[in-house]
């Protein structure tokens, strides 16, 4: 049977570069898998899928041959299927899906290429980080600090996200963010000289460094059991105590001010902060935390909109967004698509189902062996 009218348009491009309409086969990190149900009561698989550009969600629905395929969350996977236009936003729905092998490297699989990475060089976000700490870090005592935390710590912060599925999700996101805020965080002192700049800076430094045990690394980037029992917040608090604890004659106030801004940076209570801001830098830790972090997903929902006009609803943000294209030759960060834009919370919304339209594919045999 000649299956020619069924063949991908598109094969091993990067998610980015998907437009409504297009037929897409190639290889992704499955990121996220969840068994739902639709109106009638027929399962369906809600999925994420991510490349080094970004990543998707994408649909397998009820009557999808993929359905009966065995496939995990945080494998590598090779799909085929058709992307369409959801609500402003990209989605794929799947016609065909299983884990990739060895014998795919032939046809393009390759892991480098499917773990979502920061677009910014991670050596030069490094060097900034630790100049900055250097140079504008007066107290020497809190410069050590900040110089024996990075020494110990910085090979997991280079390579860390900063969030399982919200704002810097992807290889570096961690380090992308603090080294954003710190550089913030030094303008704002230099605006507001009654804010303590070496406090600020080091609490910049330490308020998400308990994410390097909250979650694991890329490509699993799910929480561990530390991470949901005890929480990034908490588990920051006592790597910060731990610090100073190995610096002799540490001052017990600058630990406790230092404290305070780890445990109060997510600024409410209900966004798991045990405590609430109460001091100046606690204040400017929490404010430039949520303006780095919205920015970020801000220019999440500007590469996934799918309306010409920029307007893009945002289910974190609660309402519409206005995201106009950049300029072809304007500035470039962040990363694609951000499924869950709350900086606080995972999403616990339920996905609703749409009508199956799995778009007609046939399966390729030849392609999809084993599927």
């Amino acid at each position: 049977m000649d299956h020619s009218h069924a063949m991908p348009k598109i094969i091993n491009q990067p998610i980015r570069a998907w437009e409504n309409g297009d037929l897409v086969q190639g290889f992704a990190l499955l990121t996220k898998k969840e068994v739902r149900q639709d109106r009638n009561g027929k399962s369906y698989m809600d999925l994420e899928l991510a490349d080094a550009s970004g990543s998707i969600v994408a649909k397998v629905w009820a009557d999808s041959p993929a359905m009966a395929s065995q496939f995990e969350a945080h494998q590598f996977i090779k799909f085929r299927g058709s992307v369409k236009s959801y609500r402003d936003q990209l989605q794929l729905s799947i016609d065909a899906c299983r884990v990739a092998n060895e014998q795919d490297r032939g046809d393009g699989f390759n892991e480098s290429l499917l773990v979502p990475s920061t677009k910014e060089d991670i050596d030069d976000l490094w060097a900034r980080l630790s100049r900055l700490l250097e140079e504008k870090v007066g107290r020497p005592i809190l410069r050590r600090l900040a110089r024996e935390t990075l020494a110990l710590h910085g090979p997991a912060l280079r390579e860390h996200p900063a969030a399982k599925s919200m704002h810097h999700a992807y290889r570096g996101g961690l380090l992308e963010h603090v080294v954003s805020m710190a550089e913030l965080a030094d303008k704002v002192c230099d605006h507001y000289h009654d804010v303590d700049r070496d406090l600020v800076l080091v609490g910049v430094l330490f308020h998400d460094l308990g994410k390097l045990y909250e979650l694991g690394a890329m490509p699993a980037n799910d929480y561990t059991l530390v991470g949901r029992l005890v929480g990034h917040v908490v588990i920051g608090r006592d790597l910060l105590r731990d610090r100073c604890r190995a610096i002799e004659g540490f001052p017990e106030d600058l630990q406790l001010l230092l404290e305070h801004m780890v445990l109060s940076h997510q600024g409410k209570k209900e966004f798991a902060s045990p405590v609430e801001p109460m001091t100046s830098e606690a204040l400017v830790l929490h404010f430039i935390d949520d303006l780095d972090s919205k920015l970020n997903q801000l220019r999440a929902s500007r590469e996934a909109a799918v309306l010409t006009n920029g307007i893009s609803y945002s289910k974190g943000f609660g309402r519409y967004v206005y995201v106009p294209a950049l300029p072809e030759n304007g500035p470039e960060n962040g990363t694609a698509f951000c499924p869950d834009p709350d900086p606080h919370a995972e999403e616990a919304e339920e996905a609703e189902a749409t009508s199956a339209d799995p778009g007609g594919l046939a399966l390729q045999p030849r392609l999809f062996q084993g599927s």
